[in-house]
């Protein structure tokens, strides 16, 4: 749920107090994260929707940038596979999962070359033909959104960025931007849906599901892509 790089603070402190709320949606998952699938659920907090993809038959593991979320998800589901990591490369071979859980990662994840980056290591361990199930939350239109928005823009030189009073910093997307990280990491989107989902202050907010499917080959790891060609 957290940022591989800055805004780390928070959610080693407040934020690893937060109850998070955004659902898996179990049609969408049916369709296209069959049983017995390789689930890597990057971003997955506490371990609340790892746990539950375990217990609807995945092989999942999941991985957080925060020592104090994953701490408490071990406290809370032991035994759960989940891992610490920083940064990347994640220690996992390319193509090595059939699909990628990336919920409510994004919107802690403010800045561009950082979201960039985790969907294109997503991109590298999603095999062919595997999916990234993403769900986020977009530009919202209410009065206390777009104030935020408003207010935040020019400190952080994006509109849809805000900091919130517990010291979070979050952000929001046009859906075009979800949409073209996803086709740049090597994935087509096919699927959408949005409905509302809770939020963090107790509030509800609109969010945006995306299915898509992992196009060409598998990515190869940095040392097959350095090894010299045999023959």
């Amino acid at each position: 749920m957290t940022s591989p790089q800055g805004f780390l603070g928070f959610w080693e402190t407040t934020g690893s107090a937060k109850t998070f709320t955004h659902p898996l949606d179990p049609e969408l998952l049916d369709a296209y994260v069959p049983r017995g699938a390789r689930v890597l659920d990057y971003g997955c907090g506490y371990g609340r929707l790892t746990a539950e993809l375990a217990g609807l038959g995945r092989e999942v593991r999941g991985v957080d940038v925060s020592a104090a979320l994953i701490a408490r998800g071990r406290r809370e589901h032991p035994g759960l596979d989940l891992m610490r990591w920083t940064g990347f490369p994640l220690p996992f071979g390319a193509g090595s999962f059939d699909a990628a859980l990336l919920f409510a990662v994004l919107t802690c994840v403010p800045g561009d070359a950082e979201q960039t980056a985790i969907t294109g290591e997503l991109g590298r361990l999603v095999r062919p033909g595997g999916v990234l199930y993403l769900s986020d939350v977009p530009l919202q239109g209410d009065a206390l959104n777009q104030e935020r928005y408003a207010r935040f823009a020019e400190r952080y030189g994006t509109y849809g960025v805000f900091e919130t009073p517990d010291g979070g910093v979050f952000r929001h997307h046009a859906p075009e931007r979800l949409r073209g990280l996803v086709r740049a990491a090597g994935f087509s989107v096919v699927a959408e849906r949005t409905g509302r989902v809770g939020t963090l202050d107790g509030r509800t907010a609109e969010r945006l599901q995306l299915i898509a499917r992992r196009e060409g080959p598998a990515v190869p790891d940095a040392g097959e892509a350095a090894a010299p060609a045999s023959g």
